[in-house]
């Protein structure tokens, strides 16, 4: 019955670093606590659906949030919001900022790269880390490449995206008409599917790294963005992990087709077997290109 629902539903993407040190609250912090390699996890069986919305649960999500704010000078703070006050941040600018969300086996060297490279080019990141909760389930095992073990783990994903988005937008350094949303893996199946029905939870737009929208499990599969949000979403035609015929394919599909929305499916060498496409500095480009060009003046 586990492997059914493993092969039916989904399979929840892995990424393969063992976990770095980060120097963002002032020293030298191990993150072991915020990937599969180090987190305890709560038995599947012991979690309920109020922990899912628990609003102490999603405040240690926001407190463990990476940050990155950039200066006027070409630096970079590097902190995390429970850690800022500690910071002096300059209070005469209002920067775009991504909310961006790991992937399923949380934080690795590739989570740094990305939000040190958007902050590098003028854009604030927030990056709630879901593993930050007391209770968490185990969702993906990154050495067998399999997922799916906590269905409801994409609730909590979207509740604690939904949340860094509300309290982004009060912190004076956040421009809140210029907010984005980007995810790679499991953050990027949570970036297509979330809901911002709510004013308070709008985006500018949203990218999707490393996800094909294809899905067994129903509220999985799609793309949820408003006809106001436009989506950018990558993946790799041979991407490993879309090779089933439930998974297999691209966004494409779901994704409105007047607002600026674009679905690019890789299929040159290197890339169209890659997952993890955020790592080239092509992609990068295009990404950058897509953000400035859905930033309110």
């Amino acid at each position: 019955m586990k492997n059914y629902l493993i092969a039916a539903g989904l399979l929840l993407f892995a990424h393969f670093f063992s976990p770095v040190l980060s120097q963002d609250a002032g020293k030298v912090v191990p993150h072991r606590d915020y990937h599969n390699s180090g987190k305890q996890f709560t038995p599947s069986a012991k979690m309920k659906e109020a922990d899912w919305s628990d609003p102490s649960e999603l405040q240690r999500t926001w407190a463990a949030s990476l940050v990155r704010i950039p200066d006027e000078k070409g630096s970079v703070i590097k902190s995390s919001i429970e850690n800022l006050k500690q910071k002096k941040i300059p209070n005469a600018k209002k920067y775009p900022t991504i909310i961006y969300l790991h992937g399923c086996s949380g934080v690795w060297q590739g989570t740094y790269r990305r939000i040190d490279f958007f902050a590098t080019n003028g854009f604030a990141v927030i990056a709630p880390l879901s593993f930050a909760r007391k209770k968490y389930a185990k969702s993906c095992d990154a050495k067998t490449h399999t997922g799916g073990f906590y269905r409801p783990v994409l609730k909590m994903r979207q509740n604690d995206a939904a949340h860094a988005i509300v309290e982004a937008k009060k912190l004076v350094w956040v421009d809140p008409e210029n907010i984005f949303l980007i995810g790679l893996s499991q953050g990027g199946i949570t970036t297509a599917t979330f809901r911002s029905d709510n004013p308070t939870t709008a985006v500018n737009a949203r990218v999707i790294e490393g996800w094909t929208g294809h899905a067994g499990w129903k509220e999985y599969h799609g793309v949820n963005a408003p006809e106001s949000e436009p989506v950018l979403s990558l993946v790799g035609r041979d991407d490993p992990w879309f090779q089933q015929t439930w998974n297999k394919g691209d966004c494409g599909e779901f994704l409105n087709k007047t607002n600026g929305s674009r679905s690019i499916v890789y299929t040159e060498t290197p890339l169209r077997s890659r997952h993890e496409l955020l790592e080239d500095k092509g992609v990068q480009k295009t990404v950058l290109r897509f953000l400035k060009q859905h930033i309110k003046k």
